[in-house]
């Protein structure tokens, strides 16, 4: 065993001996490099001292604002009365707080004459009858049959009167 350690020790010695002698070439590739003429870095350059600048036009008129405003000449729309207005002091119906497309048509019962069942939107079912009003738009019933329920409404128009529009209601599947 000490044989052993005793030859791995002088091979040990002999490769550290032979990586110096190595070392030759390296060192002469380093002097090559040093021994060329490096480049010159350019100086920063000299900078211009600050000189403050007074700004004497700030009381002038701002360019960007236009200096006269035109203003459109309104034209008084003339209000053409049709005779088509909503009845304002009748008294509201439960169903007329609720947009039309919020209702459903789910059914028809009859008593005495014929009632249509509206389903509004927070699910409470109550029943009309022609004469009865419902929607945001001053809907009045004119017919009810099986599957169908017909309204006319009336609805602002753009000159600042009112129109009548027909609005129906059809039965929906209630499955």
């Amino acid at each position: 065993m000490a044989n052993l350690i005793k030859t791995l020790l002088l091979i040990m010695v002999l490769l550290l001996a032979g990586c110096q002698q190595e070392k030759d070439d390296l060192a002469a590739y380093v002097a090559d490099v040093k021994a060329k003429e490096s480049s010159d870095i350019e100086p920063i350059p000299v900078m211009k001292t600050y000189e403050k600048y007074s700004y004497s036009s700030a009381e002038l008129r701002d360019p960007f604002v236009p200096t006269v405003v035109e203003v459109p000449i309104k034209e008084e729309k003339k209000i053409v009365d049709n005779g088509i207005s909503p009845q304002e002091h009748r008294l509201k119906e439960a169903l007329e707080s609720y947009p039309l497309g919020d209702l459903q048509f789910v059914g028809t019962l009859e008593q005495e004459s014929i009632w249509a069942l509206i389903r509004a939107s927070d699910g409470v079912i109550s029943r009309v009858q022609v004469g009865n009003y419902l929607g945001e738009n001053h809907g009045k019933i004119l017919a009810i049959s099986e599957t169908e329920l017909t309204l006319k409404e009336i609805v602002p128009n753009i000159d600042g009167g009112y129109i009548e529009r027909d609005a129906l209601l059809s039965v929906v599947d209630v499955n």
